[in-house]
């Protein structure tokens, strides 16, 4: 249970945040979060990136980049940090926040982004996907949250999942192992297809040889050494932004087990353990960081402030780890 004086606070927040708080942590009937989900067109965040929506479709003329993105200048240098308004991340956070689809179907953006976007790495058509494993992920998410046609993608990673089970952004440089990054990002988009009535038999193997690849690494751990896979697997910033940390790997596996219904994995306890680790003695999650890059505006606390997006989070995954 949510103690009062923090559900008040996390009903305190933007509709993106509330409706998500009202269905996962506090169970309200449908009709209550479903009329604050509706309102995530109208209000705050959502209305705010919905309005920077170019003509074409896209946002900030680009697929991955910002039209005006230059790659040899200091915004491309070591550090900088990506640009997150491109049109990639705007529909991922219009995902994420809940927006109903059919406000952007009604603007015909995906039929627009077929016409108009292309990748900065090749120039192939947005809903094809392009060679980046986490590219491809959040492209097949989108693409099957807009209705748009992204079977090809899904086969692309049926192809090119490796004989670990996971997937690897550096396949195209030579790399055979798999990353926990590239895996958790594909594993999104598979989930997102899945969740939405697509998907084939292969398609769902190869998310299961996924998780599989997580699960036996206890979501954190290297296979070979058991050590951490990195330094910050246990640090947690909201926007995510496709970065891996335990959280968000546990609370791709709550979300997969709402559809599958095979139950909590006992591998994954020490993450969760970690995820655990974070809470603070009020019930919130601390902001790491601000991960470096342009952004539209900021949707979160800045480090080291109560986090209410994490919060949900935390307590959404913990939620679901501790039911009896």
């Amino acid at each position: 249970m949510v103690e009062p004086d923090l559900a008040a606070w996390l009903l305190d927040q933007d509709p993106a945040l509330r409706w998500q708080v009202e269905r996962d942590l506090l169970h309200e009937p449908d009709d209550v979060w479903q009329a604050t989900r509706a309102r995530v067109a109208t209000e705050g965040f959502g209305a705010r990136l919905l309005a920077l929506q170019d003509d074409d479709g896209q946002w900030a003329g680009g697929a991955f980049f910002p039209a005006d993105f230059d790659f040899h200048g200091p915004e491309a240098a070591p550090g900088a940090g990506q640009p997150w308004t491109a049109t990639t991340w705007s529909l991922n956070a219009l995902r994420a926040w809940g927006l109903d689809a059919d406000v952007l179907r009604a603007r015909h953006t995906a039929e627009r982004l077929d016409e108009s976007c292309r990748w900065e790495y090749d120039g192939s058509p947005f809903w094809g996907g392009e060679v980046d494993c986490c590219i491809n992920g959040f492209t097949l998410a989108s693409g099957a949250w807009l209705g748009a046609d992204v079977d090809g993608v899904a086969a692309w990673f049926v192809e090119h999942a490796t004989d670990e089970g996971g997937w690897n952004c550096e396949w195209v440089d030579g790399s055979t192992r798999s990353s926990v990054r590239s895996t958790l990002n594909a594993l999104y988009g598979l989930l997102e297809l899945e969740e939405r009535g697509g998907g084939t038999d292969e398609s769902r193997d190869a998310r299961r040889a996924g998780e599989e690849y997580l699960l036996r690494r206890g979501l954190f751990r290297r296979l070979s050494t058991g050590e951490p896979v990195a330094e910050d697997v246990d640090g947690y910033a909201y926007p995510f932004h496709g970065h891996y940390s335990v959280l968000r790997a546990a609370d791709y596996f709550r979300r997969a087990d709402a559809l599958d219904r095979r139950g909590r994995d006992p591998r994954m306890a020490d993450a969760v353990e970690l995820v655990r680790a974070a809470r603070q003695p009020d019930g919130t999650w601390l902001q790491r960081e601000r991960y470096p890059g342009r952004v539209w505006f900021h949707v979160d606390v800045p480090p080291g402030e109560p986090s209410p997006w994490l919060t949900l989070y935390g307590t959404r995954v913990l939620d679901w780890w501790d039911v009896v």
